[in-house]
């Protein structure tokens, strides 16, 4: 599943346009997203700002934490899952 600070309105959107098979959450609040790290400090053409940090955690079927990937590379990135399942 993927989680997103978008509200439920604009990320249906997204969802439809991409054609996404698999949830797609909101955390408007970013308590889940600060829970797990990922809301933070961003830097984009000598600008600051808030937002979501790309991570990936695979869990086990028990939901237990078992890789995390940090240095999500976008273009690569479903093969690098599928390298660590």
């Amino acid at each position: 599943m993927g989680v997103s600070a978008d509200p439920p309105k604009k990320q249906n959107k997204f969802v439809d346009k991409y054609k996404f098979n698999y949830p797609l959450l909101c955390d408007e609040s970013h308590r889940m997203l600060e829970k797990y790290g990922v809301w933070g400090l961003k830097k984009f053409m000598g600008r600051e700002y808030m937002g979501i940090n790309r991570v990936t955690y695979i869990l086990d079927s028990d939901h237990i934490i078992q890789e995390v990937i940090e240095k999500v590379k976008t273009k690569s990135h479903a093969c690098d899952i599928l390298e660590s399942v």
